[in-house]
């Protein structure tokens, strides 16, 4: 497993993380959750990642017991969870100062730990002043709840006055940022962000880098019943589930089946190939994968060994087939 440092701190991260959105405490039973967690730690991944909305807190109240079972040393995981959408009442959503330290206390309740290590305004909140926001996140660091805070899906702008606001009142700025970000999905990471990385060395831990199993090619001829896009009760997953069926969502299967003859060439799986060109983008610190069976978590581990072989020529054939970069000024080239 390689390790990288999060944005400009100390803290290092898998660079492959297992996410529970979905899956655990929705899509697989505890047991299940349990013996991925297993075999992620056992394959070297440290970082574990859940949200407070996951499965109405269900999710990591199954991490959390996971964690218990196998008595892991505490450093030698790294927990984040996210703060946005807790509950049906008024105050149980948002990033109120309110929400932010009363949701922090309910998430360690369930995942039964004294604090997490990373800690996520999972969306960003236009009805809080920015200035109560990162007090509150720098409240509850100082409180020893959590030792970083970042963002999900914020965009540039608001991550700048987040900073500006942390810069003025010599509080915690965040540290890094859970956009998504696959072949399909760039823009944000590749571009928007791009000053961000320099300016203040923002780390990005990025979520669906299979483009929720698009790149797999699992979808090539439809949808499995026991996959993720055909979970009906996930409003998410219908919305994707009927894009496929669109001019633009063919167009995707159709680049997909081309992606999947060069990885044929690398001999390994468009899985991997998907998320070794995640890994290719030193921008990224941690690529959360999502597994509903110890098994794919064996097989996304063995992409480490496809990026090596990613030479900046395969990587020009890959972008002819994507026809969707963002910068062309722009490129994973390590010179």
């Amino acid at each position: 497993m390689e390790y990288r440092y999060l944005g400009r701190s100390g803290l290092m991260v898998s660079c492959l993380s297992l996410g529970g959105w979905v899956t655990y405490g929705g899509q697989v039973g505890p047991e299940v959750a349990q013996s991925c967690m297993k075999t992620a730690f056992d394959n070297g991944i440290n970082f574990f990642d859940t949200a407070e909305v996951y499965s109405g807190g269900q999710c990591e109240i199954d991490m959390g017991v996971a964690i218990r079972k196998f008595g892991w040393k505490r450093s030698d995981i790294v927990i984040s969870t996210k703060l946005f959408w807790g509950g049906k009442g008024p105050n149980d959503r948002g990033l109120s100062r309110k929400h932010i330290i009363e949701g922090t206390d309910a998430c360690l309740k369930r995942l039964q730990l004294d604090y997490v290590d990373l800690l996520y305004a999972h969306r960003p909140d236009p009805d809080t002043p920015m200035e109560e926001i990162v007090r509150a996140f720098n409240y509850v660091i100082e409180k020893g709840k959590a030792f970083y805070w970042g963002t999900s899906e914020w965009s540039a702008q608001q991550i700048t006055e987040a900073h500006a606001v942390a810069e003025r009142l010599h509080l915690i700025a965040p540290l890094m940022e859970q956009p998504q970000y696959n072949m399909f999905h760039r823009d944000r990471v590749e571009k928007e962000y791009l000053p961000l990385y320099k300016i203040y060395g923002m780390g990005t831990t990025i979520w669906s880098p299979l483009a929720s199993g698009l790149l797999s090619g699992k979808y090539n001829e439809g949808v499995p019943p026991d996959s993720r896009l055909a979970i009906e009760e996930n409003a998410v997953m219908k919305r994707l589930r009927d894009s496929l069926e669109s001019e633009d969502g063919q167009a995707k299967i159709r680049k997909v089946v081309a992606m999947g003859e060069i990885a044929q060439q690398l001999g390994c799986t468009p899985a991997q190939l998907a998320l070794a060109w995640c890994l290719k983008n030193p921008n990224v610190s941690s690529v959360i994968t999502g597994a509903s069976r110890p098994s794919q978590i064996e097989e996304n581990v063995k992409c480490l060994k496809v990026v090596p072989l990613l030479t900046d020529d395969l990587m020009e054939s890959i972008e002819a087939i994507l026809t969707n970069r963002p910068a062309l000024d722009y490129n994973f080239r390590s010179s």
